[in-house]
């Protein structure tokens, strides 16, 4: 079988059709009506992936999105009982910082949900009609006539490391390094870490870091609610009044006291095992897989990370903010029909070229 050299789709290349006004034609006949010009519609509508937008095509969101609200109203609730329950009796007898602090982290935490659950986590454009000819002609024409496997892998050196490239058969072309087809939203992202339910979006290169913040700024406001619930009714029982008496003086409290309880050890071990993550610069994907673990008996390093914790940590969550490769508010040509099997496709192309892909 004949070896052969695979190239890989650059959906930059590709530039952005802008819409044309209708064109309108002079003369003919009184009784035929002027065409009436079809309003301009934005990639966002006729996107190919399982998403939800909001907002003409500004905010983003997972089909399978149910879970967010669960997620925002479990933080509002348990803050909310916290300010009202908890947060005048430690006043008046700790200090007035209580609230203040409490105030912070959650303005934190919601920004950061907010930011995750919204932004585009890094989805590919999905390759063009002609360019996904060119590269199946280029698998199916290498090897022989008798027998001819398709070539779905290509190899590529990443820091003296060999990386294996999976051709993707929805989005048409080789994956880039780190990048995986998320099921749910049918996108390759780029840096794939999961999809998370929790916040009802993908985790990836353009909403890693925001998500980090968000769960190790819930962990601070859990344990920081949770510590105070517990000196709250400490300090109600004082007295030999018992923890029935402050319970019933303050119902409240006990819910939050179960809210945080489960939840607390199971967001400070997320928490934890993300930390690991930032300072290997790994993804949950590598980890999960075991992608540099040499765990089928090879020789196999991380070649993305630096050695060093500290650089690993600022590579992650400090590096510059990557612009979005999905051109969604842009406008789709005027002559191109809504059921045309090209827009599924051409709606994908990237806003500018100059931003590069991995």
């Amino acid at each position: 079988m004949k070896s052969c050299d695979y190239q890989q789709i650059d959906p930059q290349a590709l530039r952005t059709p802008t819409p044309q006004p209708p064109a309108h034609h002079g003369g003919g006949t009184g009784s035929e009506k002027p065409e009436q010009p079809r309003r301009p519609r934005r990639k966002w509508e006729v996107f190919p992936g399982k998403n939800r937008f909001f907002c003409d095509g500004r905010v983003m969101l997972a089909r399978q999105s149910g879970v967010l609200p669960l997620t925002l109203g479990l933080i509002l609730v348990t803050s909310v009982l916290f300010f009202i329950f908890d947060c005048p009796f430690l006043v008046k007898h700790l200090t007035t910082c209580i609230p203040a602090i409490g105030g912070v982290l959650l303005v934190f935490v919601l920004i950061t949900l907010l930011q995750t659950s919204f932004t585009d986590p890094g989805i590919l454009p999905r390759a063009m009609p002609d360019e996904a000819a060119d590269i199946e002609r280029q698998i199916d024409n290498c090897g022989n006539a008798s027998y001819r496997p398709p070539p779905r892998t290509k190899e590529v050196l990443i820091n003296q490391q060999v990386v294996k490239l999976k051709y993707c058969f929805t989005c048409r072309m080789f994956r880039p390094p780190r990048t995986s087809h998320c099921s749910l939203c049918d996108n390759c992202v780029e840096r794939f870490d999961h999809h998370c339910p929790w916040v009802g979006n993908c985790v990836g290169k353009r909403n890693y870091r925001f998500f980090y913040t968000f769960i190790v700024s819930l962990s601070f406001l859990t344990a920081f609610i949770f510590g105070c619930v517990m000196t709250h009714l400490a300090l109600r029982a004082q007295g030999g009044k018992g923890l029935v008496f402050a319970l019933q003086e303050s119902p409240g409290s006990a819910v939050e006291l179960v809210i945080c309880f489960f939840s607390v050890w199971s967001i400070l071990g997320l928490s934890g095992f993300h930390t690991y993550l930032v300072a290997s610069n790994l993804t949950t994907n590598e980890d999960i897989k075991g992608s540099w673990s040499g765990k089928g008996g090879e020789d196999v390093t991380n070649p993305y990370s630096h050695r060093n914790i500290f650089t690993n940590c600022c590579s992650v969550l400090c590096s510059p903010f990557p612009p979005s490769l999905i051109d969604r508010r842009g406008f789709l040509p005027a002559d191109v029909p809504a059921q045309s099997s090209g827009v599924a496709v051409e709606l994908l192309a990237p806003a500018s070229k100059n931003e590069k892909n991995m």
